[in-house]
């Protein structure tokens, strides 16, 4: 969550821990179900045929909501889900969350929303195919997701 001179907005991203690419995300003004559907619809589409992917989460309403429960179910995702008042499972996306503090939000506002979702996207895109890693020995996420899917054939 960030506030801008707009208001608040919310981002709901799923976060790869192998490729470290972020896989799908909704940017949005209100943390609603709406939103999440809108991330889940992208994250369906993102998964490889044949995937059985596990989703951890933490333990907020939207997260136990059940048609979200069930739309992972139903798509093949095994959902997985910190108890009260562990954050260490969500460790790495809170980097994730760091990043994006120092590289995109620090010193700059916007004045409405639709330009902020608008730059907070194009961030997300520079960071999956842009932004080089040393953890991926300089590669980007996306390179790095490739690479291992060539691998893997």
């Amino acid at each position: 969550m960030q506030i801008h001179s707009f208001g608040r907005a919310y981002l709901a991203p799923v976060y790869d821990f192998g490729s470290k690419e972020i896989v799908a995300w909704s940017v949005s003004e209100r943390p609603d179900l709406a939103q999440q559907e809108e991330m889940l619809k992208m994250l369906v589409e993102a998964k490889p045929e044949g995937a059985s992917p596990i989703l951890h989460s933490d333990m907020g309403w939207q997260y136990q909501h059940a048609a979200y429960v069930g739309a992972l179910s139903d798509n093949g995702f095994t959902q997985s889900m910190s108890r009260k008042g562990n954050c260490l499972d969500n460790g790495a996306t809170e980097q994730v969350f760091g990043h994006l503090k120092d590289e995109f939000f620090r010193g700059r506002d916007r004045s409405d929303f639709e330009s902020f979702k608008a730059d907070l996207e194009a961030y997300i895109r520079h960071w999956n195919h842009v932004r080089r890693q040393v953890k991926l020995k300089g590669l980007t996420p996306v390179e790095f997701r490739e690479q291992d899917l060539r691998a893997a054939v």
